[in-house]
């Protein structure tokens, strides 16, 4: 397991940078970028939970085998900090490597402003397909992300209405369980 002590800036800088380098030829040392092949990078920002609720960060309550192992064969952050623990400012810093008072974001009321630059953005640079799927809670449609499909706000727990790509649209069912079906599609 890879552990790297960063703070978030260093991490938006990393991720940045090193989308960039792998989509440049040579960069990957082994020859494995001359084929076109790069690595995928799958961010999951889950909500309203410390790290210890994974068992992969010590939890012994909840079993989360499959993010454990994806923390395992990945990277898994032991040095990670949220500035601003409520859920809008915390997704605009985690976007943006910024502040709360930087970004604009200091609470659930504020309007992201999706003109900065974030690092789906920076990966979009680097020749990344990039998409949002699930919760974006930030009061604007998503910005640097070929495809989006968010739910407005909050979000209903059963059948939810999602905005995918500006067009609202109503689905049947319990909302993880359709987040994961536009997540699995959108992988293939």
């Amino acid at each position: 397991m890879i552990k790297h002590n960063y703070t978030r800036r260093e991490f938006i800088k990393a991720v940045g940078l090193g989308a960039v380098g792998l989509a440049m030829p040579g960069c990957g040392g082994d020859g494995q970028w001359f084929s076109g092949k790069r690595p995928n990078i799958i961010f999951i920002m889950t909500d309203d939970h410390a790290s210890h609720a994974l068992s992969c960060y010590g939890s012994r309550i909840n079993k989360t085998p499959n993010l454990d192992r994806l923390a395992k064969e990945g990277m898994l952050f032991k040095n990670c900090f949220c500035t601003n623990s409520i859920c809008s400012p915390s997704r605009a810093v985690i976007l943006t490597g910024k502040y709360s008072h930087l970004n604009g974001v200091i609470d659930n009321r504020v309007k992201f402003d999706g003109a900065q630059q974030t690092f789906p953005k920076l990966l979009q640079k680097a020749g990344y397909e990039t998409a949002m799927i699930g919760k974006w809670h930030l009061k604007s449609s998503p910005t640097g992300f070929d495809y989006w499909n968010v739910l407005p706000g909050q979000g209903r727990y059963h059948n939810p209405e999602f905005i995918e790509m500006g067009e609202k649209k109503k689905y049947t069912g319990y909302v993880t369980d359709l987040i994961t079906d536009f997540c699995l599609n959108w992988l293939k």
